[in-house]
């Protein structure tokens, strides 16, 4: 094992420490800004290499102490060796640094929306972990790391009932026969749990919304909250003589607010379970599409709305949407987005038309992880 020395640089997308060795980019877990460390390299591929830390030789004052006794084996979080402060700090410069690289441009300043750090995660995903032989008596709860399920005794960051309930002997009464994959939602006084107890409401705001744990649903309450009142400040803007579409709306959480503002809005949605609840959770007047955005752009005109919010999966908007809406949008877009790389990809086609990104937001659903959700606001 050949062990190297280098200093931290930033913390790349993805939570690692980046550093260099003879130019070559090295990311190295557990690596923070400024401090230099020993390390030995695990992946070597030809423009960049993955990299384990061994020894610290100078500690940055913002290394903090890791709640979490099974931190860096459970596979969920991966910054809780750095300070709440510097995570927001390290995580904005993630974010205006995907703007730089693949937009092309330099985004506005990000406005910085923090979290509650611990206790926030309302929704997770559970692996059963089941004794030999055995269907439901002796069930663990674990989290999926890079290789294998791992017992799960407690997480810190995870809602108070659901906390509870991992260190309790009853949760296997909630594991679900023959699953071992399965999604928990916790708020209040309400437990899911995907093939057991699987649909409720939980109040939002001023609104009980109806979800159902296997389908998508923000995982932190409070900070939903905060977006909706943010996105209901900005949709104030827009033209409210005519309708509003929302592209990827999921259980119709954003329009079930929205929509209030407008005289009609149009759900778009792919996934024909989470559409037959937007239905139930939009109490305003409004037209339902279970279809892919790209479809329904090629029967319905953008520029027939004044206004429209997406919020796409991982993976961004597909080219051909990006295009039309570029082309054909609102006056006033908004883009909800939980990956700044493809974000920053998108920005890259909607400004080289028409749009401005006038406004960028960073609101930090997953403490103590790199995962970043950020708000775009495209005007004409």
């Amino acid at each position: 094992m050949e062990l190297l020395e280098a200093r931290i640089e930033s913390i790349a997308a993805g939570g690692a420490g980046l550093a260099r060795v003879d130019g070559k980019p090295v990311f190295i877990k557990g690596g923070i800004p400024g401090e230099r460390l020993v390390f030995n390299i695990t992946k070597d591929h030809r423009s960049w290499a993955e990299a384990e830390l061994i020894e610290l030789l100078d500690a940055s004052q913002d290394r903090v102490h890791p709640v979490c006794g099974i931190y860096g084996i459970c596979g969920g979080c991966n910054l809780q060796h750095l300070d709440y402060k510097a995570q927001l700090a390290a995580k904005t410069d993630i974010l205006k640094d995907a703007f730089v690289r693949i937009g092309g441009c330099s985004p506005p300043e990000p406005i910085v929306i923090p979290s509650e750090p611990w206790e926030y995660r309302n929704r997770m995903q559970f692996h059963a972990i089941r004794e030999s032989g055995k269907k439901s008596a002796g069930v663990i709860w674990g989290l999926k790391s890079e290789k294998n399920a791992v017992p799960v005794p407690d997480c810190p960051i995870a809602d108070p009932g659901i906390r509870k309930l991992l260190g309790e002997e009853k949760k296997s009464l909630l594991t679900p026969l023959g699953k071992d994959r399965f999604t928990v939602y916790a708020r209040g006084d309400l437990f899911l749990c995907e093939g057991v107890c699987g649909r409720g409401k939980t109040r939002i705001l001023d609104q009980d919304l109806s979800l159902d744990a296997s389908l998508f649903f923000q995982s932190n309450g409070a900070m939903l909250e905060k977006l909706i009142k943010d996105l209901l400040a900005i949709a104030e803007e827009a033209d409210h003589s005519m309708p509003m579409a929302d592209l990827f709306c999921g259980v119709g959480t954003f329009a079930a607010f929205l929509g209030k503002l407008f005289p009609r809005s149009d759900l778009v949605e792919e996934n024909k379970a989470a559409i037959a609840l937007a239905r139930v959770n939009v109490n305003a007047p409004a037209d339902f599409f279970a279809q892919r955005g790209e479809d329904w752009v090629k029967r319905n005109s953008p520029k027939s709305y004044g206004f429209i919010i997406v919020d796409p999966p991982r993976q961004g908007l597909s080219q051909s949407l990006a295009l039309r809406l570029a082309v054909e949008g609102p006056p006033l877009l908004l883009y909800v987005s939980c990956d700044p790389a493809t974000l920053a990809r998108d920005s890259k086609i909607l400004t080289a038309e028409n749009y401005t990104l006038k406004e960028l937001r960073f609101y930090d659903f997953y403490p103590q992880t790199a995962h970043i959700e950020s708000l775009a606001v495209f005007a004409k």
